[in-house]
């Protein structure tokens, strides 16, 4: 039997406090790690490539030096590399976690693997994801830096560098973990009203883009809109593929949510 391919994100605003800047929330990381990792060991039946944002690495110290913009001089190309560090700083937080889970994790730079063209991934160099496919690792990727063919240097977001995945290994499953625990018809940490939207179809996304402007905290890649744009888009070219958006905040819910994978969670993103 193949293995059914599952892409998780750890979102940016999970996995650290989106408000004060380089500043992570390493209990819910180690929370989170031994729940894939409990979960990988009771569904062999799922190949993991795991994902995570910058949160308040990446995204502070990149909005400080307008990398998503464009680099074009000697400062920016300053910021790009502290950008780069920064995130390059959580994402060893965050492999480490999982390798401490007993999760044969292996972490690779999106900086050293993707090409760009004005803003979006023109050129994504597989071999080294396939390889530790092969060796039956599970690769680890984040929101990173990216050389640019126009506009010298951007930040690329997590979401951009699933879908370049996705291109070369069509997942049946994206699952986006943040804090709320799926779409919601009015911002659910400020109206105790707001219901939950558990299924969206591609023809829901126009009626429903109100509800999903902007993130909590500081992200120069666009908040949930363009999160949920990325995978929509993605969707419309893989119709198979499903995209889950859940929290992650409560305990063992992630475990659930890959030990049942059939039995969705949050919101489920479908093509019809």
């Amino acid at each position: 039997m193949t293995p059914t391919l599952h892409f998780i994100k750890l979102g940016g605003s999970l996995i650290t406090d989106k408000n004060r800047p380089l500043t992570p929330r390493p209990l819910t990381i180690q929370r989170l790690a031994a729940e894939i990792a409990r979960a990988y060991a009771a569904r062999p039946d799922q190949t993991l490539i795991i994902s995570h944002g910058s949160g308040s690495y990446g995204h502070a110290v990149g909005r400080r030096y307008g990398t998503r913009e464009g680099v074009h001089d000697r400062a920016g190309w300053q910021g790009f590399a502290q950008t780069g560090y920064v995130a390059a700083q959580l994402n060893r937080l965050v492999l480490g976690a999982l390798l401490c889970a007993g999760l044969p994790a292996i972490s690779l730079a999106p900086s050293a693997l993707a090409q760009c063209r004005d803003g979006r991934i023109a050129h994504f160099h597989a071999a080294p994801i396939r390889r530790a496919l092969e060796a039956g690792l599970v690769p680890l990727v984040f929101g990173d830096v990216a050389f640019d063919e126009t506009r010298g240097g951007v930040i690329v977001s997590t979401e951009q560098v699933l879908v370049a995945l996705a291109s070369h290994w069509p997942p049946a499953h994206i699952s986006l973990v943040g804090v709320v625990d799926g779409v919601y018809d009015a911002d659910p940490l400020s109206d105790p009203q707001a219901r939950r939207i558990p299924t969206i179809t591609l023809a829901d996304l126009p009626e429903l883009s109100s509800h999903l402007q902007g993130s909590h905290g500081i992200d120069v890649t666009g908040g949930m809109l363009s999160k949920v744009q990325a995978m929509a888009e993605l969707v419309r070219q893989l119709p198979q593929t499903q995209v889950h958006l859940l929290s992650g905040e409560i305990p063992g819910r992630l475990e659930r949510h890959i030990r049942q994978i059939e039995d969705p969670l949050g919101t489920t993103l479908r093509a019809a």
